[in-house]
């Protein structure tokens, strides 16, 4: 006798599910450590590698000669503007004091034939011209840290060049790297996908199904985690590409099984009411109760006040319902032979005495 509990069948549910969910992980855990050691049989290029270490090493070497030069430079200009300063106070302090000697002499006599004043004067100039001497010292260091940074900046162009060629290089190996893992990956992927596409459909109504359904969810993660990341772009093409080519098959599956749905409900109909009878399987008769609806056509077999008959139905409890579906012709309810209690034509026993209906 078949169990229909739907409690057994609630739990058979999550112990089946339960089974693909965890053989699935251990599968997935598997593979990401077998996927790990095969990434490890490819070295991966690393950018420093790429670049002229000698000629590098050069131009450094000369860039830090260089800031160490503009940094004694610095130093010096710094040492040279502390003197322009100490040299223009004295200049400052020296003509304070000439032009009040000249503004005395001026009040004792004539300034202009006094050889004192000319002395006076010529010293006040020397004071000028040390001044002068220094900010010509200052513009001379000046000059030379000017183009001690041109050279620093120059060089360190040079660095930059070397380094935007050394990247270049890294790039160009780098592509070549992934397209070797994604190669590698694809050895490793590509069988796992086929035998998960395989039993997804030779085997996915097996009395095993947990295990092969386990194997194909397997499956799918190894290729949308451990390959499709992989996958070499070329600026998109591939991965647009490898989407129309899912959707498109993934689309002509769908369409065919659900012609091929449509086509066998159609050809089941054709057949006579007594051959779809015995072909109904028990879980779907059940369904079909739960939710009122005929099993062979999927109509809802309960009829509205307007719809009913005007025969009188003995059974107040089938008053909404009639014996045949009104769109199929299948028997939905019949008498019990041994009491007369009228029941669901498709489950296997008299709900009223409990003789087997058919």
């Amino acid at each position: 006798m078949e169990i229909n509990s739907k409690k057994l069948e609630l739990t058979s549910k999550i112990v089946y599910y339960s089974i693909s969910t965890i053989l699935c992980l251990f599968l997935i855990l598997l593979s990401n450590k077998i996927i790990a050691e095969l990434d490890t049989t490819i070295a991966r290029p690393i950018a420093i590698n790429f670049e002229n270490k000698e000629k590098m090493d050069k131009l450094t070497q000369k860039i830090s000669k260089l800031t160490i030069d503009i940094e004694k430079l610095n130093t010096k200009k710094n040492t040279i503007e502390k003197t322009i300063q100490t040299a223009k106070e004295n200049y400052s302090n020296e003509k304070q004091s000439f032009d009040n000697w000249v503004q005395t002499r001026t009040t004792l006599g004539s300034p202009d034939k006094d050889k004192e004043v000319i002395k006076r004067a010529n010293n006040l100039d020397s004071f000028y011209k040390i001044e002068e001497a220094w900010r010509n010292q200052l513009n001379s260091k000046q000059n030379e840290i000017d183009i001690k940074i041109k050279q620093q900046q120059e060089t360190q162009n040079l660095v930059e060049k070397e380094k935007l060629e050394a990247e270049e290089k890294y790039q160009k190996e780098l592509k070549n790297y992934e397209l070797k893992v994604f190669l590698v990956r694809l050895l490793f992927v590509a069988p796992i996908i086929a035998i998960g596409i395989f039993f997804f459909i030779r085997y996915r109504r097996h009395k095993f199904w947990p295990l092969f359904f386990a194997f194909t969810l397997f499956s799918i993660y190894t290729f949308f985690f451990g390959l499709v990341p992989y996958l070499p772009s070329y600026g998109g093409y591939v991965h647009y590409a490898l989407g129309i080519i899912l959707s498109s098959g993934i689309g002509y599956y769908a369409i065919k099984v659900i012609r091929q749905f449509i086509d066998d409900k159609q050809a089941e109909l054709k057949s006579s009411t007594q051959e779809r009878a015995k072909n109904l399987k028990i879980e779907v008769a059940e369904k079909a109760l739960d939710n009122h609806f005929c099993p062979s056509c999927g109509k809802d077999f309960i009829i509205k006040k307007w719809e009913k008959p005007s025969k009188v139905i003995d059974n107040e409890a089938y008053k909404m319902v009639t014996d045949f579906c009104r769109y199929c012709g299948l028997g939905l309810f019949i008498k019990c032979s041994k009491c007369e209690h009228k029941n669901y034509a498709h489950l296997p026993f008299c709900s009223c005495c409990g003789e087997k209906t058919a």
